[in-house]
């Protein structure tokens, strides 16, 4: 024994930043504006573009949805994308907070992916004269919507959480080759979707007054979804601490000369 300092272990500056303590004092000063900025940007959004924009002129006022469609899709993808994230994390450092956080963006992400799809075919019946078809693009988010769903299942088929996060992780992980599908299905395939017409690289192949409604939705959308995921998580959190506490509480020994009740 030298004196010398050990090494910090590895992943300890992801554990430092990743304190569940700290997480909770940042996150209950974050949520209130987060939640409020989401509900200001989405009111603000959707009124401009349900009410305010400019119909198209070929799909006309079924145009509309986009303003809720479009944004719920972008939040599906994005929020699979979080969901991975998280579960690499929990699955290489074993950290809990990531775990915790897999957990609480499952059923956010999974109802914005049902949004996505209930405005797609509301979307589709007058545009393609049908509400559903097997189209690559559609297919590949109703898969989606079912890895969600798997996930969700397989976090609850287990008594301890704990047990559910690794083959939750590994099931994300495997998950995620489906985002690029979903990206570029409209470029693969031969669809009846329509290809990008928002983040194209040469230039947005909508009208600015359609733009800039639909990128305020979508950022409301954003903030909401934020919101949900910091308030769930806060609450897997707190549920941890309560575990912990009852086995802590379970283990200790009875008080001695305890009164035996038969």
């Amino acid at each position: 024994m030298d004196g010398t300092p050990a090494a910090p272990p590895r992943g300890s500056a992801l554990h430092r930043f990743a304190n569940p303590g700290r997480f909770m004092r940042l996150s209950g000063a974050l949520l209130p504006w987060v939640a409020a900025a989401g509900l200001a940007l989405s009111a603000t959004g959707l009124w401009w573009g349900l009410v305010e924009a400019p119909r198209d002129w070929q799909q006309g006022d079924t145009v509309r949805i986009m303003f809720v469609h479009v944004p719920a899709a972008w939040m599906a993808m994005g929020g699979y994308l979080g969901l991975a994230v998280a579960s690499f994390i929990g699955l290489v450092w074993r950290h809990p907070l990531a775990d915790i956080a897999a957990r609480a963006i499952a059923p956010v992400g999974a109802v914005f992916t049902a949004i996505c799809l209930i405005t797609g075919s509301l979307w589709g019946k007058p545009m393609w004269g049908t509400w559903w078809v097997w189209d690559a693009r559609l297919t590949s988010v109703l898969v989606l919507f079912f890895l969600y769903l798997g996930h969700i299942a397989l976090t609850n088929a287990f008594d301890e959480p704990d047990r559910a996060s690794r083959p939750a992780a590994i099931l994300a992980l495997v998950g995620a080759v489906n985002l690029p599908i979903i990206k570029f299905s409209v470029d693969w395939w031969n669809t009846l979707h329509q290809p990008a017409s928002v983040t194209r690289l040469d230039a947005p192949g909508i009208h600015i007054d359609i733009l800039v409604p639909l990128l305020v939705s979508a950022a409301g959308f954003l903030f909401v979804f934020a919101a949900l995921v910091l308030l769930r998580t806060r609450t897997g959190v707190l549920e941890r601490r309560a575990r912990a506490l009852m086995a802590a509480r379970a283990a200790e020994p009875a008080p001695s000369g305890a009164a035996v009740t038969v």
